[in-house]
């Protein structure tokens, strides 16, 4: 089997438990302030402002009178922001409120604080080797990558 296939087979058995635990945490550092579909709709506008709710309803998959319903909720708390589009009346732009982006940011950083404990006992070579293969993967991901 290639070496390719090899690392494609270790990336898809562990990128889910590192998601998973990063989910986790996220939502655990957020408090019970938001249901686990709020969440992630929160989570994909801090990194897609700008979306619609089509967009929001494809990453989520579910449908969008459901995201609407979602993100009225946000709104509500003042975690999103909801504007029409200028350029067609039948789409709304949505995006993470100061607010918001506060609340990702700081479920952010403590979710960091709590990967970097489990981090501390490798020795520097290890935490080299991670951060060289975290690199190389993004790079392999990202949009345009060949």
């Amino acid at each position: 089997m290639p070496a390719s296939r090899d690392c494609a087979r270790q990336v898809v058995e562990t990128v889910p438990v590192a998601m998973r635990l990063i989910r986790s945490e996220m939502r655990l550092h957020c408090g019970n302030q938001l249901s686990v579909p709020q969440f992630r709709t929160l989570a994909f506008l801090y990194r897609e402002p700008g979306a619609s709710l089509s967009q929001v309803a494809g990453h989520l998959g579910v449908t969008p009178p459901t995201v609407s319903k979602i993100v009225d909720r946000l709104v509500e708390r003042g975690l999103v922001q909801r504007r029409d589009d200028p350029r067609s009346r039948r789409r709304l732009i949505l995006s993470a409120t100061g607010k918001g982006r506060d609340l990702f940011e700081n479920a952010r950083e403590r979710t960091t604080e709590r990967i970097a404990e489990r981090l501390d006992g490798l020795a520097p070579s290890d935490l080299a080797a991670i951060q060289a293969a975290m690199g190389l993967f993004d790079r392999v991901l990202r949009p345009g990558a060949t």
